[in-house]
């Protein structure tokens, strides 16, 4: 098995994990404190991740350049933005439904990786990724009859509008973050992707404490006092993105971002028994699509 392959799965279980505690963030803190908290109590840890590559694995820290910072300070608007939208989103449907409305990404991530990057598909693997967009489309008709005018009135939805940006905006971050990784040139992929993590977090961390002491200064003293639940939404944050750096530096944004689908599998997991959320026929085929279209993925 290649070695990007079970990175990615542990990220989106990651992922999936950090979504849960957001939402369930999201009662206590607003928009932006719930969105804070993934980069605010995380970037400390990817710092000493850097530092633990260095002194105990012996890795060069890598030279920081022009390019990099650019593509980072893309790649880290672009995820905060994408994060806000995705927590709003909660409010709006359920968990999982939430969540699927974002999984549009992959397509949107290899038509930015071709534009950007001139990263290129296999047709088998645009095949298996349109099978899980198609469960995507799926899971939000789910409500409602099975139609074309229900298929467009689904998709023209405020909820579907917000999760398909929420999807496009996190595809521009993962490109830029593949980008900036690379530009790094070295000492190898780890150690890149780590590096890129802790520059983005820490920018992130800064971004966001200007914006919420501008906005609301209330905001801030609120994520200090639900630290405990606070903090683990960083450490599920920090390290899915860890996985997700280094998967996206060795493997191309669209296989990556397709593999990382299998999030919705947990996210069904955590909707029914986490968040006692219905789930209904339409919603199991629609997940089951994204299932076929991982294994497609995987086969190619």
């Amino acid at each position: 098995m290649e070695f990007w392959i079970p990175i990615t799965i542990a990220a989106a279980f990651l992922q999936n994990l950090r979504s849960a505690l957001q939402k369930h963030l999201h009662g206590r803190l607003g928009t932006r404190g719930a969105s804070f908290v993934r980069f605010g109590y995380g970037f400390p840890v990817a710092i000493l991740y850097v530092v633990l590559l260095h002194q105990l694995a012996g890795f060069a820290i890598p030279k920081i350049n022009w390019t990099f910072a650019l593509w980072a300070v893309i790649g880290g608007l672009a995820q905060i933005f994408a994060t806000i939208m995705l927590v709003h989103l909660f409010s709006l449907r359920n968990f999982a439904v939430g969540t699927a409305y974002s999984k549009t990404e992959p397509v949107q991530a290899a038509i930015f990786g071709f534009i950007l990057l001139g990263e290129k598909l296999t047709v088998g693997a645009i095949g298996a990724i349109i099978t899980g967009v198609i469960g995507v489309m799926l899971i939000s008709m789910a409500r409602m009859p099975l139609s074309w005018k229900n298929m467009v009135t689904a998709l023209a939805s405020r909820t579907a509008l917000v999760g398909i940006a929420s999807g496009a905006v996190f595809g521009i971050s993962a490109v830029a973050y593949r980008s900036a990784s690379l530009s790094l040139n070295g000492p190898n992929s780890i150690m890149q992707a780590a590096m890129t993590l802790a520059c983005v977090t820490t920018f992130q961390t800064i971004f966001m404490l200007v914006w919420m002491a501008w906005k609301d200064k209330g905001e801030i003293f609120t994520v200090l006092k639900t630290w405990r639940s606070s903090s683990l939404v960083g450490l599920a944050s920090v390290f899915g993105s860890a996985c997700w750096f280094t998967a996206m530096t060795l493997q191309q944004v669209a296989y990556v971002r397709a593999l990382g689908q299998i999030e919705l599998v947990f996210t069904f997991m955590a909707s029914y028994f986490l968040f006692h959320e219905r789930i209904n026929r339409m919603e199991v085929i629609g997940c089951l699509l994204i299932v076929a279209g991982i294994l497609g993925l995987l086969a190619g």
